[in-house]
């Protein structure tokens, strides 16, 4: 797929979220400013799956970096799919105030001596039908309290696996950093079998309360 043809789908996708932006470039920006973002694609080798790289810019220092797999007759437009099914509601809310209650939970952390407002991705599981456990999200909003936070957004990207013979690999990214305390905090959690190798993925995005 061509970059105008990815950048023309990515316009469209906020369109019907009513979020007008603006080409520029590789970029689609919201009124000639911040937040900004753009997509690229890369076609899989061998017959494996393509990959989707989402990039939101917030300002000029931080920029949030998304990934996501894409396969079948249309590969990049399953990659999207999966990019509006589970983390475009947070980034939404979070960035351009669209919020849909019905596709992200929202709360309020305390983290240090902080309030923050936080914009929760629903668990996107993939490959068996499992629950994820209950204490996932309490178990990542308990290692955050670890954490000296600036005042300022930051996020969580979480993604683990788990295979067949039960072994779990994790991969907890603090903005966009390897964030060790929440792969050990999701690892301790009783994760069930689900027949089969499954995956589980979240966006959280963590804004300080304005009062």
């Amino acid at each position: 797929m061509s970059p105008t043809d990815l950048q023309t789908r990515l316009l469209r996708l906020f369109e019907r979220h009513e979020v007008e932006l603006e080409p520029d470039e590789d970029w689609l920006l919201t009124d000639g400013d911040f937040p900004a973002v753009r997509a690229s694609w890369q076609d899989g080798t061998a017959g494996g799956p393509g990959r989707l790289d989402v990039d939101v810019v917030l300002d000029e220092e931080r920029q949030l970096e998304l990934s996501y797999a894409g396969s079948g007759a249309d590969p990049c437009r399953d990659a999207l799919d999966r990019f509006a099914r589970g983390d475009l509601p947070v980034l939404l809310a979070a960035c351009w105030y669209v919020t849909d209650d019905r596709r992200l939970d929202l709360a309020q952390w305390e983290i240090g001596l902080r309030q923050w407002d936080a914009f929760i991705g629903r668990f996107v599981v993939e490959g068996a039908d499992v629950n994820v456990p209950p204490a996932a999200l309490p178990a990542v909003a308990e290692a955050l309290k670890n954490e000296s936070l600036s005042p300022r957004m930051h996020w969580i990207r979480l993604f683990l696996r788990r295979e067949v013979d039960g072994s779990l690999a994790s991969e907890l990214l603090l903005d966009n950093q390897p964030w060790p305390a929440g792969d050990r905090a999701l690892a301790g959690l009783a994760w069930p079998e689900g027949g089969q190798a499954y995956s589980v993925r979240s966006l959280i995005v963590l804004d300080m309360r304005d009062y």
